[in-house]
């Protein structure tokens, strides 16, 4: 039997070999790589992909790995699942009921800093994305992509043509308003102690403010719509969700709470299948 295939059931991109494989009526060995245990760390399993991801393919002696776009794999995610800005890509995704290969990216050895990622994200951040021949970093140019290229699958996350102007200021507005208060509070008040550091408290108290008045904005215009791009949901509203789940788990949820359409809000966005599939990720 000349043909092995090195991975693990569970892994999405291993389940397309092995299904374009019986597919083809190929006879092949599946060598099961124990993950757990951090096998695919190995230097044995190195010498076959020297970037420790499964699957690889092994053809008398010849290795195969990466991408496997021969297999189907079209749509990549390099990230990290605690990265606040590759669960905005994930839950686009999962609106829209596409399949994706995720590879992860060990931000624990600075792997976002090397020279395979960078040559993905010339910044050596998280996410960068393939689909196909696009290839794309920034998770809010990843969601609209996707929200384009694929408008007939899943949720509509674009607004009709008339409306497109109003989401847009929304979109705006998270990204310039929302996120930069409350991606300082998540770092500050999450990432912070689970990282061991000590929680700067006068940035806290500074964001804490600045959070509230424009959560007073968004109360305001909630009253208005179910959503804030209209009565539909859109991209305005999922850019949220990562530093609101973040938020939600400490006591600065509070400042949401006290604002009923706001919290209407936040709780409806929150139990949205595609976001509770993101956070199942969280815990895998």
């Amino acid at each position: 039997m000349a043909l092995k295939l090195y991975g693990v059931t569970f892994s999405t991109c291993t389940s397309r070999a092995l299904s374009a494989l019986y597919e083809k009526g190929v006879d092949f060995e599946l060598v099961p790589v124990n993950l757990s245990v951090g096998e695919h760390k190995q230097p044995e399993f190195l010498a076959k992909n020297p970037f420790g991801v499964i699957p690889v393919l092994e053809d008398d002696g010849v290795s195969f790995f990466g991408e496997f776009r021969f297999f189907g794999c079209e749509i990549f995610v390099y990230g990290n699942v605690f990265s606040t800005a590759t669960q905005r890509v994930f839950a686009c995704l999962h609106e829209k009921n596409l399949d994706y290969d995720f590879v992860n990216v060990d931000l624990s050895i600075e792997e976002h800093k090397q020279p395979p990622h960078l040559a993905r994200n010339p910044f050596g951040l998280v996410p960068a994305f393939e689909d196909g021949d696009m290839k794309l970093f920034e998770s809010r140019a990843i969601t609209l992509h996707v929200s384009y290229a694929y408008q007939a699958n899943g949720t509509p996350l674009m607004a009709e043509d008339k409306k497109m102007p109003i989401q847009s200021v929304w979109m705006e507005v998270e990204a310039h308003q929302f996120e930069p208060t409350t991606g300082k509070l998540v770092w500050e008040v999450v990432f912070k102690p689970m990282l061991g550091m000590t929680t700067d408290d006068e940035e806290v108290v500074e964001s804490e403010k600045k959070l509230e008045e424009v959560l007073e904005v968004y109360e305001a215009r909630l009253k208005e719509s179910k959503y804030l791009g209209g009565e539909c949901f859109t991209l305005a509203d999922l850019h949220h969700l990562p530093n609101i789940q973040c938020l939600f788990g400490t006591p600065l949820k509070k400042h949401f709470e006290a604002r009923p359409h706001v919290k209407a809000w936040c709780e409806d966005i929150m139990a949205r299948p595609a976001w509770v599939k993101v956070i199942q990720k969280l815990s895998v």
